[in-house]
């Protein structure tokens, strides 16, 4: 697939957000960290050159949006940005979980459903897809790091939104046939149910990084 370098906005500023804009800039791209205190960000930063904005500017200027903000929040955040998403592409990396006494997911947040599902109906006008929640947040933009080959699922309604999708993984160093593409955007429920065993990953293992992978 050609590389096309493109606007891109990622909307949160914690590791998860960090990891990838650091990434997509590394590959070219033009991209805009949204934050509610761009100013404090832009301090810390340490990356490759990126802008600072808030999050509906963000939005506004960015042809892809990636959504690294809690999955508990994400639908109210990304729904009250249902203009500047417009006609936008969302790539959705949250999982929606419930709290244990830990701090760990505990369940899940939309049983039943899913936070992608939830976007997809909170912004009708904006193509949704569901990748990269089944991981630890280093590889993401880092596959070949693991020593199995993990597995990048994809979810969504639109398939030239997700073939552009796929060419973004590309730049985040993920082989095509390391990405799955499940369907519609209510198969992320199953990638998002994923959730719940990283509870027993991280007590036993730490923050090693791992990943889900389909063997085939």
């Amino acid at each position: 697939m050609e590389h096309v370098l493109k606007n891109i906005g990622v909307l949160g500023s914690g590791r998860v957000a960090t990891v990838l804009a650091n990434k997509i800039a590394s590959a070219g791209h033009t991209v805009t960290i949204g934050t509610r205190d761009p100013a404090r960000a832009a301090a810390k930063w340490s990356g490759a050159h990126v802008a600072f904005r808030d999050h509906a500017e963000t939005a506004r200027r960015a042809a892809i949006v990636v959504n690294a903000t809690p999955g508990d929040t994400s639908v109210e955040r990304l729904g009250a940005l249902r203009e500047e998403l417009r006609g936008k592409i969302v790539i959705d990396v949250s999982n929606a979980t419930l709290r244990g006494e830990d701090g760990l997911p505990g369940s899940l947040l939309y049983p039943g459903s899913s936070v992608a599902e939830r976007l997809q109906g909170a912004l009708p006008e904006t193509a949704v897809v569901k990748t990269l929640n089944t991981m630890l947040f280093t590889v993401m933009a880092d596959p070949t790091s693991l020593r199995v080959p993990p597995t990048a699922f994809l979810s969504g309604n639109d398939e030239n939104a997700k073939a552009v999708v796929v060419g973004l993984l590309g730049d985040l160093g993920w082989p095509a046939d390391w990405i799955e593409d499940l369907g519609d955007v209510a198969t992320a429920r199953g990638p998002e149910a994923v959730a719940l065993l990283v509870p027993s990953v991280l007590r036993r293992r730490g923050l090693a990084p791992f990943a889900l992978a389909l063997a085939r």
